[in-house]
């Protein structure tokens, strides 16, 4: 469940989904935390219009679990260093792409400037990444989880602070 299927729509309500690896949790507040480009389109659309579902499903469990929340997004201050500081400078690396996720390009790239392909850059070579680093928090307001069996499914729902059982 370590990268599960992040859904938004755009102001033409066109979807968009995409995968992405969850770098946190905080169980206590219902927030997931996913680390992203801040030149991203995705940015944009969570910005405008907050409403994320994210969809994790462990195959070996048998569980799957969707969620919906309120995403938002921190470039600056304690939340964005916080999450920048515990990142691997091999992590950070594609903070260094030259253009933004999705500019178009005239072959098959990277994005990364020639002396970055292949290495964990040093310190001081992958500072200006950090320009390009956001965090995208999911305020989570409603859990769905979903056990599959072949002797009969299970479902429970979380909505306003109450776990209630549904019909799967």
């Amino acid at each position: 469940m370590h990268a599960p299927v992040v859904a938004t729509a755009d102001a033409r309500a066109r979807v968009m989904v995409l995968r992405a690896v969850t770098r946190g949790a905080d169980s206590g507040r219902l927030t997931l935390r996913f680390h992203t480009d801040a030149r991203s389109p995705k940015v944009g659309v969570v910005t405008r219009d907050p409403r994320i579902g994210v969809l994790f499903y462990d195959a070996d469990a048998k569980v799957q679990i969707r969620v919906r929340g309120r995403g938002r997004i921190e470039r600056d201050g304690p939340v964005a260093d916080a999450a920048w500081e515990e990142s691997t400078n091999f992590a950070r690396r594609c903070y260094l792409a030259e253009a933004g996720p999705g500019t178009p390009a005239d072959a098959p790239t990277s994005g990364l400037p020639d002396w970055a392909e292949g290495i964990q850059p040093s310190d001081s070579q992958i500072a200006p990444a950090r320009q390009h680093f956001a965090v995208m928090l999911v305020d989570l307001y409603e859990l769905d989880w979903f056990y599959l069996d072949n002797d009969g499914h299970r479902r429970a729902r979380y909505a306003d602070g109450t776990w209630t059982w549904v019909v799967p």
